[in-house]
């Protein structure tokens, strides 16, 4: 759902602020919430703000999925490596 509506934000932000037509705005979008970089470069100040802004947002919302999604395997693995010992503290 993240993903999809981050997808259909950034469209219309290109389409809108930077004047793309709907095909080229999934594109940039589509490359820019990958990682990939942009297609289409803006000119004007509102599509080089919209750009900037949601570049930074794509970038911190990848990473927050990563941490959800590798936070489980990372407490389990952390457990794996913890030491269990006794109440009164011999093994």
């Amino acid at each position: 759902v993240l993903i999809v509506v981050s997808l259909a934000v950034g469209m219309l932000g290109y389409h809108s602020l930077v004047g793309l037509s709907w095909v080229d705005a999934y594109e940039n979008a589509a490359m820019i919430l990958a990682g990939m970089g942009p297609m289409a470069a803006p000119v004007s100040t509102a599509g080089k703000i919209f750009a900037g802004t949601y570049a930074l947002y794509s970038g911190i919302a990848v990473l927050a999925v990563a941490g959800v999604i590798a936070a489980p395997l990372v407490h389990r693995f952390l457990h794996r490596l913890h030491a269990d010992s006794d109440a009164d503290g011999s093994r």
